[in-house]
């Protein structure tokens, strides 16, 4: 009996299975923008002149070695109500970014179609330091200047602007 149970524990069969399984990661291209709620649009002095604003927009932003991208401005519809200011008259003028290049010189608002107020190029990122912007958010300054006509009705005028971030 001794004999029996010595060939039983010699001859357990042990089972031990190995898997090598593969990790994939998918980094892609990111960007978010954010301004305030609103600007406010006043005359330096109490002449006719100019009326003029700025606006400090945050954005984070991540592209690919050949991709790049860029933050839009356009406005949604013209200022509201009638008989005052038209968003074709503004301005926009760029100053102080972060990561990437401000717009150069005047670029004028339209209802129809985006302007670019910021080129991000290929490889850039936010925050992180290295290879990436120590400033976490970037930042752009953008700096509003609309003709403030004698014929303008007196009153408050508003109107919507969209920025967008896209990245590649």
């Amino acid at each position: 009996m001794a004999f029996l149970l010595a060939a039983l524990a010699g001859s357990a069969v042990a089972d031990v299975q190995s898997v090598i399984q593969s990790m994939l990661v998918n980094v892609v291209a990111s960007g978010k923008v954010s301004a305030p709620s609103a600007v406010l649009l006043k005359a330096s002095n109490s002449r006719f002149g100019v009326l003029s604003g700025s606006l400090s927009v945050g954005y984070w932003a991540r592209t690919s070695d050949g991709g790049g991208g860029s933050i839009t401005i356009q406005a949604s519809s013209d200022f509201s109500p009638s008989g005052g200011p038209l968003v074709s008259g503004l301005i926009v003028t760029c100053s102080g970014a972060t990561l990437g290049t401000g717009c150069a010189g005047q670029q004028s608002l339209a209802t129809s179609a985006q302007t670019t107020v910021l080129s991000l190029p290929g490889g850039a990122c936010t925050g992180g330091g290295g290879l990436c912007s120590n400033q976490d958010p970037n930042t752009v300054l953008l700096m509003f200047a609309l003709p403030n006509q004698p014929r303008y009705k007196t009153g408050d005028y508003s109107a919507q602007i969209n920025l967008t971030i896209s990245t590649m």
